[in-house]
């Protein structure tokens, strides 16, 4: 396949299909992923501490849903979930399930929600995300370190992060970490794709809020590590976007690496965050509890 540029609008869409990619033998592999992050979500707010629907800003899709461990210390890292779904799709109602292997090693985590598409606009997106950073640092002093996990279009908005002027916020947050997963880090082939017919981005939307245009603009902030990873069976354009952005970082001086995770889709690379002896969980724990 050749540059994205020399593609048919219908070869771009297909590359920007994940459920095209996977091998898995389900006949709707996106309704098997609300079905299995969902039943997750549901034993981590059975076996943790929550706060549930938690205001980080007036608007109604500004909520966090907060999982602690059982015995907090008085200190500990908070890892800040930003769920995917193009933008337009899924919530933190099933965005819990990473919950249990972290609480159990005394790591919380706050699923994040944001205005969906079409209420809401990409750039609104980005700044309701940005917010709800600030937000838990400011509300919960005891964090020790900001971690983000997104996925998809999540990965997106947590690049995003990474390339935020503070100083609206009053705050500059301690992020020691971003686990970057299946992300879109350039949003320029989606303008004329069918993910399009919703978000309704244009050329300066674009411009300012793909990640590979952001991060030249900064220089890699120390004690940062960037983690991007990739699923074996996501397309060759997310491949591509997610090896292209890992190469921008680290010439920008980011401390970043890079995993491809085996066996995995675009789907359950994220889904298995439920189990504590799977690969990208052990590398999360690792990295947190490293600080």
């Amino acid at each position: 396949m050749g540059k994205w540029q020399e593609m048919t609008k219908e070869e771009l869409e297909t590359q920007y299909s994940p459920s095209k990619w996977s091998p898995r033998p389900v006949k709707d592999v996106i309704e098997a992923h609300i079905q299995a992050t969902t039943d997750a979500t549901r034993n981590s707010q059975a076996a943790t501490q929550t706060l549930l629907n938690v205001p980080y800003g007036p608007g109604e899709g500004e909520k966090l849903d907060v999982y602690l461990p059982k015995e907090p210390s008085q200190t500990f890292p908070l890892v800040l979930y930003i769920h995917g779904g193009y933008w337009q799709l899924l919530s933190k109602e099933v965005s819990g399930f990473a919950a249990c292997p972290l609480a159990s090693h005394g790591i919380a985590l706050a699923a994040v929600d944001y205005d969906v598409a079409p209420k809401g606009k990409l750039e609104e997106m980005v700044r309701q995300v940005r917010h709800s950073v600030a937000f838990a640092v400011q509300q919960y002093t005891g964090i020790s370190g900001i971690y983000l996990l997104g996925h998809s279009a999540g990965a997106h908005l947590a690049a995003m992060v990474l390339s935020t002027d503070w100083t609206e916020f009053d705050v500059v947050p301690n992020i020691k970490g971003a686990f970057l997963v299946s992300g879109v880090y350039d949003l320029e082939p989606l303008m004329n794709t069918y993910v399009n017919d919703v978000l309704h981005i244009n050329w300066e939307v674009v411009q300012s809020n793909s990640p590979l245009q952001c991060a030249p603009k900064l220089k890699g902030r120390k004690g940062c590590h960037v983690l991007i990873a990739v699923a074996q069976h996501d397309s060759p354009e997310f491949h591509r976007q997610s090896r292209e952005y890992f190469e921008v970082l680290r010439t920008t001086g980011w401390s970043a690496s890079f995993l491809d995770i085996a066996d995995t889709d675009h789907f359950d690379v994220v889904e298995k965050l439920s189990q504590e002896d799977y690969l990208l969980t052990q590398v999360i724990l690792h990295m947190v509890s490293e600080e």
